[in-house]
């Protein structure tokens, strides 16, 4: 009896590790069902060749550093003036993980542009990632002054 008891221990242990190591190995954008943005931070969605028109930036790249503990995400100005709504309180930068939902808003250090932005400069905003839950490879809505971006891979 004691000897089965610890077959079937061994067996559930062996199945948990492989169920961990399965989920630590599965993109996170590889869940099929999109989340929408909560309530509160959705602005209207637009194209990402359209973002230049709604907030005066483009999207150059989102990717995970630092061991996955931080989100870079890199933005080009195209119209100084559009991109200003970056420094609105009532319209903070955020990084929405699609398969999850959360919303990835904290500042690293509480960083962030101050002054006029200058055309054709890029800058970026770094976040922090709790859990790591936005991964390369994910897929996730950009929120940048007036307007989201929908759908960005995750470098």
């Amino acid at each position: 009896m004691k000897r089965l008891a610890s077959v079937v221990a061994g067996v559930v242990v062996a199945a948990a590790a492989l169920w961990i190591w399965h989920v630590a190995r599965t993109p996170a954008g590889s869940v099929a069902a999109a989340v929408p943005v909560p309530v509160g931070w959705a602005r209207p969605a637009v194209a990402p060749d359209d973002l230049g028109q709604a907030s005066g930036v483009t999207i150059t790249r989102v990717a995970v550093t630092a061991g996955g503990g931080l989100v870079d995400l890199r933005f080009r100005v195209v119209d100084p003036d559009r991109a200003h709504a970056l420094h609105d309180p009532a319209t903070p930068p955020a990084v929405v993980d699609e398969a999850s939902g959360l919303v990835v808003h904290d500042l690293l250090m509480n960083h962030e542009h101050t002054g006029d932005f200058r055309a054709g400069a890029t800058y970026y905003l770094v976040f922090t990632n709790p859990g790591n839950w936005v991964r390369r490879g994910a897929r996730v809505t950009v929120l940048l002054g007036n307007a989201q971006v929908e759908h960005v891979a995750v470098v």
